[in-house]
């Protein structure tokens, strides 16, 4: 994007959180990271700071381990989550690897101390760190069992008080009904919070929804399997979903 372009739109945000789930890191590939995927993200990152928006991040940790399947399993749960939150700080340290190379200063930040790898969640440090105009990167979830990393990203963007939280998917919004199975399938343009609870369409987990709700924190769904999703989204020039309060 040339932000010398007076015909280029400009974001209407500042401050925003993109949420990942770990399977978007697959790519082609059954486990781990794919390469092509992580330079596409990068990529995105970097525009995206260009045009001078505050970014933070929250990356699942499904292409590693997912706790619930562990759980399932036969690990005891509780160990199982912590295990699932751990490959998120893996993803977060590549991707924050990634980033760098496109001269992008960054930090990542877990809520399950680490000294060793990565800073400890510290609010008013995270802050400053997105004042200063480095991109965020928040790992190990809440630091707690039972909850997702969809709810840890609806938690931060609340307290780095971001004007929006993108969920980054595999389609390029909600649909009522699984549009790679059901090609008739609808996007929707735009649902109420309460609607997704009420209809269980599963974009994020019910906690997450409704704490982005009583945030009045709005939810934006796309695709990024597309280079250049993420900057076309911010100016309104992607397919996507909206979520936020119905209008009275």
């Amino acid at each position: 994007m040339n932000e010398e372009d007076p015909a280029t739109p400009r974001p209407a945000f500042r401050r925003v959180l993109l949420k990942m789930s770990g399977e978007a890191l697959l790519g082609e590939r059954e486990f781990g990271l794919d390469r092509g995927v992580l330079e596409r993200l990068a990529a995105d990152v970097a525009e995206v700071h260009r045009m001078g928006v505050e970014l933070c991040l929250v990356i699942g940790g499904g292409n590693i381990v997912r706790g619930s399947t562990l759980a399932a399993a036969g690990v005891e749960r509780t160990s199982a989550d912590y295990m699932g939150m751990l490959g998120t700080v893996i993803n977060a340290l590549a991707v924050q690897s990634v980033i760098e190379r496109h001269g992008i200063a960054t930090r990542v930040m877990s809520a399950i101390p680490m000294s060793a790898v990565c800073e400890p969640y510290i609010r008013r440090r995270a802050l400053r760190h997105l004042e200063k105009g480095r991109v965020v990167i928040f790992a190990a979830g809440t630091g707690n069992p039972y909850f997702t990393t969809d709810t840890a990203a609806a938690l931060r963007a609340a307290e780095m008080n971001c004007q929006l939280l993108l969920k980054g998917t595999q389609v390029d919004g909600v649909y009522d009904a699984d549009p790679k199975r059901h090609p008739e399938a609808r996007r929707f343009a735009r649902l109420s919070y309460l609607e997704v609870l009420r209809r269980d369409l599963r974009v994020m987990d019910a906690s997450a929804i409704a704490l982005a709700r009583e945030s009045r924190i709005p939810i934006i769904v796309f695709s990024v399997q597309e280079p250049g999703s993420l900057p076309r989204v911010l100016t309104g020039r992607a397919p996507h979903t909206i979520i936020e309060e119905a209008e009275a």
